[in-house]
């Protein structure tokens, strides 16, 4: 029986990397700071934007909105400057659909970033109404309340017949946390942090067949 499918996207289905880094560093030069490594930025990625605030730039002793006000500023300039999709990202997507699932997006990505990137690589017609982000007011990953909206959104009810699929421990643990399954996607750039998974990634195309085959290999087992 097919289910929902909820992607996060830094990671999974974009590689952000560059344009992540590019803009906590240009808050940094706003700041007087000098610059550090995209490495070093992306560490502190995936559980929301106080997090990597304040894990990117400890120096500052603004509180968070300030530096929120900046970052989110910048972020709006260069969201879009160098990400790309991963490979085979919009034919899978389609492939997916054909298939009978159905696509959501539960990302702590702030919204005002993700609609353009979704549009700007015309992905946001998979998922329609069914894309949870930061600043909506919703509990961020790993909080189970995302996913809960997500699949609202979608309407439609979660069930073990669901994935997570992410690159991060809070995709993980908020798959855990829903009674869904988890699939970790190797390729992505987030840290896995010892949170259970079901299924392993390699390489977006694989998710079809990949999430097919863990059901026949179950009832084989």
């Amino acid at each position: 029986m097919k289910g929902a499918l909820f992607f996060d996207l830094d990671g999974t289905l974009f590689d952000t990397r560059e344009d992540l880094a590019s803009t906590v560093n240009h808050v940094r030069s706003d700041l007087g700071l000098s610059p550090i490594s995209t490495a070093e930025v992306i560490s502190h990625v995936g559980s929301g934007a106080r997090h990597l605030l304040k894990g990117a730039i400890p120096e500052s002793d603004k509180p968070f909105e300030d530096l929120w006000k900046i970052f989110s500023s910048r972020y709006r300039e260069h969201c879009c400057e160098n990400l790309t999709p991963y490979e085979g990202v919009e034919e899978t997507l389609e492939e997916l659909s054909r298939r009978g699932w159905k696509l959501a997006v539960n990302t702590n990505k702030p919204r005002f970033a993700v609609d353009p990137i979704l549009e700007r690589f015309s992905l946001a017609r998979f998922f329609g109404n069914a894309i949870v982000a930061g600043g909506e007011g919703i509990a961020l990953k790993p909080d189970v309340q995302s996913i809960r909206e997500c699949a609202l959104r979608l309407g439609h009810e979660l069930s073990p017949n669901d994935w997570m699929i992410g690159d991060s421990w809070n995709d993980m643990r908020c798959a855990e946390n829903a009674g869904v399954r988890g699939a970790f996607c190797r390729f992505g750039f987030g840290d896995l942090d010892g949170a259970p998974f079901d299924l392993e990634i390699f390489a977006f195309s694989d998710i079809p067949d990949a999430i097919e085959n863990f059901y026949h290999t179950s009832v084989l087992v």
